[in-house]
């Protein structure tokens, strides 16, 4: 890691130490960074609506200009919001995959930033060399329901070629239109990427992609790397380890491989997990700080000289983190003890109108996970899995579940507790025990299995001391844990 590090030093220094006593933009983006947060979106299923206030709001200020650019295929707007008056056309798009909305909050956070008074010299610097142009929701209708493909299901980042979607069509346009120089391709990416053989969670990664198979370099790719080695020495100095990079085998029907082919020097940033950061508002403001900070770099021609080689030097993209990982748990199977590594995650599952989720938890692997990592790493060793029991008294109401003393009763070793009338459209409960009806039956033989929704006790030298409920580790003698929801299950 030495060399990575020193090299990190080295375009640091070369960046702002040119400035002389100017001070160091990115340290003043971080600290202020409240004073232009966008408030009116604090979580991620963000909807085209609300956006729409926000649009008109920077529509009816000089400073900027408004423009709808498409509809996509539900006839929602697709609108394009730039300012400067610079020579350089930078663009930048969000929200392509409708459930990866990171950036587009992080989008409004920097036009707030440039419709403020405050760093009016970088300001000035920024708008007199750079035209901004900013989508920030390319995919609306994929948005509205939270899920990666549009209506027609087509992923719109492989319509590059056929540009059968509407939605693909008008990127295409407004890239060719502005003749960008540089194009910022904002994705989101799965919590579950680390960066490569280290136990961190790759929190950003980048890519400049590839504009042809033989993966050539020429000046509009080398000028993406320069951006990118600038931006992971940005993110080193507030998630140290935390940067991964893709693999950059081309991918001849992808709009960032073929934008790089058509002469914008195309920088794609995914925004991935981070510790105890569910709606990745500290995210948000790593794309805040970084990405400003190389729209700055731009504006100044700093990047230019910036050598690529620190490039290959950011550690790969892997996909080897677990939202709880457990080690050498002892697991009695047909009379027999084995011990297990378990990898546990969590998947989010929508409500019907995809603004709220419950977490399903679920064994994603056993056996020896020792090349993986958790973002929660238990040592289990010495702890024997015992199954979890029905209550033995039916429940009236769910008023009456939710009066429980959910520890004192898990310590009992129960954790399925039936109720006489489930709530219909009841799907998860707030309290760490799960609710069930009264035809619910429990397996005679409780098996862990990769799929199966994890739910036992932790038991050592005859005392149960941690419970695990639809994933979630707690310990029985404190009650910690990092405990979301539990769930409804039927017959």
């Amino acid at each position: 890691m030495k060399p990575l590090v020193l090299s990190i030093v080295g375009v640091l220094s070369f960046v702002f130490g040119s400035y002389g006593q100017q001070k160091e933009i990115t340290t003043n983006l971080f600290s202020t960074y409240n004073t232009y947060k966008e408030g009116s979106l604090k979580e991620r299923r963000i909807k085209h609506k609300d956006i729409q206030p926000l649009l008109q709001k920077f529509a009816n200020n000089p400073k900027f200009k408004v423009s709808k650019v498409g509809e996509s295929i539900e006839g929602r707007s697709i609108s394009l919001v730039s300012i400067g008056t610079g020579k350089t056309n930078v663009f930048l798009w969000s929200q392509m995959h409708g459930d990866e909305p990171t950036a587009t909050q992080a989008i409004f956070d920097i036009l707030n930033f440039l419709d403020a008074n405050s760093f009016s010299e970088e300001k000035k610097e920024i708008l007199s060399n750079l035209t901004l142009h900013f989508l920030p929701m390319l995919n609306p209708d994929g948005a509205e329901y939270y899920t990666r493909r549009n209506t027609l299901g087509i992923d719109i980042n492989r319509d590059a070629l056929h540009l059968q979607s509407p939605e693909g069509r008008t990127l295409k346009r407004v890239r060719d239109s502005l003749k960008a120089d540089f194009g910022f391709n904002l994705h989101d990416q799965s919590t579950y990427y680390n960066a490569e053989r280290t136990n961190k969670p790759a929190t950003i990664s980048y890519l400049a992609p590839a504009y042809n198979y033989e993966k050539d370099i020429n000046d509009v790719r080398a000028n993406a790397m320069k951006v990118i080695v600038f931006m992971n020495s940005i993110v080193q100095k507030y998630a140290p380890g935390q940067v991964g990079r893709y693999n950059d085998d081309f991918e001849p029907r992808a709009f960032g491989d073929n934008i790089q082919k058509w002469g914008t020097s195309a920088i794609l940033i995914e925004s991935g997990g981070n510790y105890d950061d569910i709606e990745k508002q500290e995210i948000r403001k790593l794309n805040y700080v970084s990405i400003l900070s190389a729209i700055y770099t731009i504006a100044n021609g700093s990047y230019a000289k910036i050598a690529i080689d620190a490039y290959e030097k950011i550690p790969e993209n892997d996909k080897k983190m677990f939202d709880l990982k457990m080690l050498n748990v002892s697991y009695n199977l047909l009379g027999k003890t084995y011990q297990l590594d378990l990898g546990i995650n969590h998947t989010e599952i929508d409500d019907p109108k995809h603004t709220e989720f419950y977490n399903l938890g679920k064994v994603a692997d056993q056996g020896d996970l020792s090349t993986y990592y958790g973002y929660t790493t238990f040592n289990a060793s010495g702890y024997t899995v015992i199954p979890a029991k029905v209550y033995p008294k039916t429940l009236e109401s769910a008023q009456q579940f939710n009066s429980l003393d959910a520890l004192s009763i898990l310590k009992e070793g129960f954790m399925y507790i039936p109720l006489l009338k489930v709530p219909a459209k009841l799907k998860s409960t707030s309290i760490p025990l799960h609710m069930v009806d009264t035809s619910f039956i429990l397996p005679k033989t409780m098996r862990l299995t990769p799929g199966k929704n994890p739910n036992f006790f932790l038991e050592k030298n005859g005392k149960l001391v941690y419970a695990v409920i639809n994933g979630y580790l707690i310990n029985l003698d404190t009650g910690k844990g990092s405990f979301a929801n539990g769930l409804i299950l039927k017959k």
